[in-house]
């Protein structure tokens, strides 16, 4: 049965409002993915077929879908609020995700809030570390395998992640090779790490019925996407075939 929802998050940040803007409206894939930019009016076209319903540069961005695509939403919409704290030096920002789901609403809304969150949480560490640096972006998903319900607490320890491993953790990682990493974020669903040059982002999508996936916000000035992608799902692969 279709039923609206509402996910509300507000959040100060050490960035400017015009720094904010610039984030959300340059769809680089800095924070959430690469996507059309929305058209700098009322009106006018955004990512997913979705339409600019307020654009007030940098207070306001709103786009609406009531076309979404998907089987289980009608549709779509995301509002940001941007304002200026201690003079312009941060910014305080409401972020409004809502829409009709049209089945399976519980967990549709579990899914979105806590996504929400991470993407959110990504946004202010691109902001405060790596903003206004180009990004080369990367995704990828595992195998059937990382679907099973518990699938997602194979990845901590494949990464060499103890339990004590939280929030602010350095720590050495065994990726594809081994690096050095903060821990900037880290539940059962979600693990954030932080390098000098990247953001990589783990996602216990298993829990909503999807692969585990991968993220990687690469800032260095010769990253590969390419590279960057076949490794790290080399990795993953790996993770899900092991006895």
């Amino acid at each position: 049965m279709s039923k609206e929802f509402e996910i509300v998050r507000e959040f100060e940040v050490d960035a400017t409002p015009e720094e904010v803007w610039e984030a959300i409206t340059q769809a680089s894939g800095a924070y959430l993915w690469p996507m059309d930019p929305p058209e700098p009016r009322v009106g006018g076209a955004a990512a997913f077929g979705s339409k600019v319903t307020a654009y007030d540069p940098p207070h306001r961005l709103t786009v609406r879908s009531e076309d979404v695509g998907f089987p289980t939403q009608s549709a779509n919409q995301l509002d940001h609020t941007i304002e200026p704290r201690d003079g312009g030096k941060r910014a305080w920002v409401r972020y409004v995700h809502s829409g009709i789901f049209t089945d399976d609403w519980d967990n549709q809304y579990d899914g979105a809030a806590k996504h929400t969150d991470f993407y959110l949480h990504t946004l202010r560490e691109y902001l405060t570390h790596f903003a206004p640096r180009p990004v080369t972006f990367a995704q990828l998903n595992g195998p059937e395998a990382s679907q099973a319900a518990d699938a997602f607490a194979a990845v901590a320890p494949a990464l060499g992640l103890t339990d004590d491993d939280g929030p602010g953790a350095r720590v050495s990682v065994r990726g594809p090779a081994a690096f050095d990493a903060v821990v900037d974020y880290r539940d059962p669903y979600f693990i954030g790490l932080r390098t000098e040059t990247a953001l990589i982002r783990f996602f216990g999508r298993n829990h909503w019925g999807a692969p585990v996936g991968i993220s990687v916000h690469d800032f260095a000035p010769d990253a590969d996407a390419e590279a960057n992608e076949s490794a790290w799902q080399g990795w993953l692969n790996g993770v899900f075939s092991r006895p």
